[in-house]
């Protein structure tokens, strides 16, 4: 994967990358922001995971923030630069791609939250496949402390958790823990900060330890059936399953299970 190349105005990278064991770590680094979403960070996330997409040896990704937060949202000093309808809309709609993109790739995507994750921040989160949470992550969708409505980020607080557990966060801007958070459906897990990347890379383990080919498979059939009624899920779900089932990995696993011994993914 090539090396990222957008640089912020302090001329240090808006976005590091890691590549260890077949875990990406891709860590927001605008520390002095909160690392909100800058154009810059959104042109560097953007060509990263497409990049990550391409990449076989990429089986799962993490998405960590530098400094005290994960991530605060949108950069409003930079919005508030420009005040016209075209590049606001063009901004919500170019976070809300790349959003949609953490759902769209092979691999699975695991937020790593620390601080605050905020508006956007929140959001990011929420499009993640997984989330682990330290003990003193706070969440909240803000915006209407500022007079803005946290449109954009509704869209996927409202898929993680219930609908009136949502509105009452945007509707009042309210910071929850990380442990309501944990109840209410939008982490995984929450662990003492310094046990935070340990958590993280045990999640990231077990993933590895499955076959590639059912992950990306089993990941993609998840988002598709969400969105489909009951019987077009199931019809769905059981094109998939059995075309999974003439996997070359498939075909390993049952063998091995049936010999009581450890499978040996092909990747095909």
């Amino acid at each position: 994967m090539r090396e990222l190349r957008e640089r912020s105005t302090t001329d240090k990278p808006v976005l590091l990358h890691e590549h260890a064991g077949g875990v990406v770590t891709l860590t927001l680094n605008r520390p002095e922001q909160f690392n909100a979403l800058s154009q810059a960070l959104l042109t560097e996330l953007e060509t990263a995971l497409a990049d990550i997409a391409e990449d076989e040896t990429a089986r799962v990704l993490v998405i960590a923030g530098a400094g005290k937060a994960f991530c605060a949202g949108h950069d409003l000093k930079e919005m508030r630069a420009h005040p016209d309808f075209a590049f606001q809309q063009a901004l919500f709609q170019r976070c809300s791609r790349m959003m949609m993109t953490l759902t769209e790739l092979p691999q699975p995507v695991i937020a790593r939250v620390h601080g605050i994750a905020t508006a956007a921040g929140c959001q990011l989160v929420a499009m993640c496949d997984l989330a682990v949470a330290s003990d003193n992550a706070r969440f909240a969708v803000s915006g209407i402390n500022v007079g803005l409505f946290c449109s954009t980020p509704s869209v996927g607080l409202a898929r993680n958790i219930g609908r009136k557990q949502a509105m009452e966060m945007l509707l009042t801007g309210d910071f929850i823990d990380a442990r309501t958070a944990f109840e209410r459906g939008l982490v995984n897990r929450v662990v003492p900060e310094d046990q935070l990347d340990a958590e993280v890379q045990k999640l990231a383990e077990a993933i590895l330890a499955k076959s590639p080919v059912a992950v990306a498979s089993g990941k993609r059939l998840f988002y598709r059936q969400l969105e489909l009624g009951l019987a077009d899920a199931y019809d769905a779900a059981s094109e998939v399953i059995a075309c999974d089932m003439l996997t070359e990995d498939a075909q390993e696993g049952i063998d091995a299970f049936i010999a009581k011994r450890p499978p040996e993914w092909r990747g095909r």
